[in-house]
């Protein structure tokens, strides 16, 4: 009896399997060795079977390349992903498949001849030789095959979007309202109130950073912070599949290139070669070392230093001390103290009351002044890294012992070649040549090795943790009571408006605050993705330089633009003059500092503008009376105080 059973259910899991079998189609059936082939089925794998696509050559011989359910593309959640056609699509690489014919062949149960299934379960393909020295002009873009380094960027992108200001503000917010946040187990109400609310805001804030930024964003979320403020990812799969050029991605996909990029010791290519060469030894390698102390160094401190960067760059805190941040801050700590900044001071009528928590977040920055950054050191740092100066009464001259100077040549060279490199891969004639880019990118990588010296591990640390805070204070609702800003106007945080309508009142530049702000999210970025890659790898291809261009162009092209409406200089016209050029190497602040002059002058001007004489009433002799030339008077110009960049 218990054999009979057997058997019918046997027999009765065949007609279920008969009845299931999905239908595989390809999506390309001509592709190039190296390339990507996607399979999509109706049905999933199931997990009562061993599932798996056969692939067989033209002799009908079985290769060892199966496409198994660990094929089918994932979302975080570990569910399949499907096409706009309601399929399930799976993946499979042609490296080291030679040219010919192969058919794929759908199986679900491996007890069954997989070559007796139906045609609707088999797909043929073909795979063509990459061919060296030569390539056909279609009107197609370019192709470009996956490199490594693309899950770093991926990774670069998810870890600056996650110590943006609004989660910061979220995490703030829920700090002060007593909310348990991963750091302690017992559930403590801070008070918002009180002379300590500035020290617990600098905490949070450092605890904030510590949390989300770094290397392991992407492979390694910070659960007891999602647990708070979201429950979904940062990751765009849509916008990531976009930017690689692929129809799909999955974060199981990108986990995977991540961790076969920064190898089994969990370090980046960059950081692993500098160490290597420092220890002249390997990661695996102890036979060379004379000290056992040595290697337990490596291992212990440098390796957890290699292994947490903080995706965290410079040029962030330059740009928005340049769009006036810190100084509307510092203005506002002046007024607060009850000091003039001058006789007719437009901050005059700024009163904080004592009721609400702005009053005592400021008493405490002005308290913590002689811990901050000086604008000096900050000035100075900008320097070393990366050749920026800042101009300003509060500036002293500086005595740099090592500055950048080449720095805003070969970036903005990189910048250039970068904008002729889109414009030729958007010509689908043409085919673009990214070596130019490629040598371009080693420039500047080298030049932002140089400069991650000294104050590099903490100064950027500390800097955007104290404008971050700044941009907390600036966002509250008692100081949006007096510098409110234009309600038109669709600022992308809340601490715009008080910025642009502090420079209003100053008389300072004119050029909106979320110009400033783009430089430096989008100018981050890019930089991150410079300094952390192994650009000075000699293996490296043109196809890493392309397909960097292509994922960050989106970042490149907004920087371009801001570059422009806040300088003046376009980076994209060809030189062709020396004025040209020494315009587009010009520091930043001598292009603002020129452009503050002319805005200035643009009022005296129209005042000094002679009006019109109307023609005077005819005298009694009849004839009309020419009138009488007037005398030239002097317009008086109005004292202002002058806030320049850096106080």
């Amino acid at each position: 009896m218990t054999r009979e059973r057997a058997s019918i259910d046997k027999e009765r899991k065949r007609t279920m399997v008969d009845k299931s079998t999905p239908t595989l189609k390809i999506e390309r059936a001509n592709v190039v060795e190296g390339e990507i082939v996607r399979f999509t089925s109706k049905g999933p794998p199931v997990a009562d079977y061993t599932d798996k696509i056969l692939i067989y050559d033209y002799h009908d011989h079985q290769l060892r390349n199966l496409i198994k359910e660990e094929n089918f593309l994932k979302d975080d959640k570990n569910n399949y992903i499907k096409n706009s056609k309601d399929e399930f699509v799976a993946e499979l690489d042609t490296s080291g498949l030679a040219a010919g014919n192969y058919r794929a062949t759908y199986q679900l149960d491996a007890e069954r001849d997989a070559r007796e299934s139906g045609d609707d379960n088999s797909v043929k393909f073909h795979v063509s030789s990459a061919s060296v020295g030569s390539s056909d002009v279609t009107l197609h873009r370019t192709a470009s095959y996956p490199t490594e380094d693309q899950a770093l960027w991926t990774t670069i992108r998810n870890s600056t979007t996650a110590i943006c200001f609004d989660r910061y503000r979220r995490f703030v917010d829920l700090v002060f309202h007593g909310h348990q946040v991963s750091l302690d187990p017992t559930r403590f109400s801070f008070n918002i109130y009180g002379p300590s609310s500035y020290p617990l805001l600098k905490w949070a804030t450092q605890a904030f950073l510590t949390l989300q930024c770094g290397l392991r964003q992407l492979t390694k979320p910070t659960v007891a912070y999602n647990e708070f403020l979201d429950k979904e990812r940062l990751l765009n799969l849509k916008e990531e599949a976009r930017r690689m050029g692929r129809p799909l991605v999955g974060i199981n996909e990108l986990k995977g290139q991540l961790e076969q990029y920064i190898g089994n010791n969990g370090i980046l290519p960059y950081l692993d070669r500098i160490i290597s060469a420092m220890l002249a030894v390997g990661p695996d390698d102890k036979t060379n070392v004379e000290d056992e102390s040595q290697v337990l160094f490596y291992h212990d401190v440098l390796k957890h230093r290699a292994t947490q960067p903080s995706l965290i760059e410079l040029i962030w805190s330059y740009w928005h001390e340049e769009g006036m941040m810190a100084q509307t801050m510092n203005a506002i700590a002046l007024r607060f103290q009850n000091q003039r900044s001058g006789p007719n001071d437009p901050l005059a009528e700024l009163e904080i009351d004592p009721l609400r928590p702005l009053n005592n977040m400021i008493w405490g920055f002005v308290q913590d002044k002689y811990n901050q950054l000086s604008v000096s050191r900050r000035a100075a740092e900008y320097d070393h890294q990366y050749g920026l100066r800042l101009v300003g009464r509060a500036v002293p001259e500086l005595q740099s012992a090592d500055s950048r100077s080449k720095f805003i040549e070969a970036f903005h060279n990189l910048l250039y070649r970068t904008s002729i490199f889109y414009r030729e891969d958007a010509d689908t004639t043409v085919i673009a040549d990214a070596f130019p880019l490629l040598n371009a990118l080693k420039d500047v990588h080298l030049l932002l090795a140089e400069g991650a010296h000294n104050q590099y591990g903490d100064l950027p640390w500390t800097a955007r943790s104290e404008m971050l805070s700044q941009q907390w204070m600036l966002a509250r609702p008692e100081m949006r009571e007096f510098l409110r800003g234009r309600h038109m106007v669709p600022y992308q945080e809340d601490w715009m408006g008080a910025v642009d309508a502090m420079k209003k009142l100053q008389g300072w530049t004119d050029t909106t605050i979320s110009h400033f702000h783009e430089l430096a999210v989008d100018g981050e970025r890019v930089l991150l993705s410079i300094r952390f890659g192994n650009w000075s790898d000699l293996n490296l291809s043109e196809d890493n330089a392309r397909n960097w261009a292509r994922y960050w162009k989106p970042e490149i092209q907004r920087y371009l633009y801001g570059y422009q409406a806040v300088t003046g200089v376009d980076l994209m016209n060809e030189v062709t003059d020396t004025r040209e050029a020494e315009v587009r190497y010009l520091q930043p602040s001598a292009l603002l500092q020129r452009r503050l002059l002319s805005q200035s002058r643009q009022p005296a001007a129209l005042a000094a503008t002679p009006r019109r004489q109307a023609i005077q009433a005819p005298a009694a002799s009849g004839y009309a009376a020419l009138p009488r030339p007037q005398q030239s008077s002097r317009v008086s110009r109005m004292r202002a105080i002058k806030y320049e960049q850096g106080e």
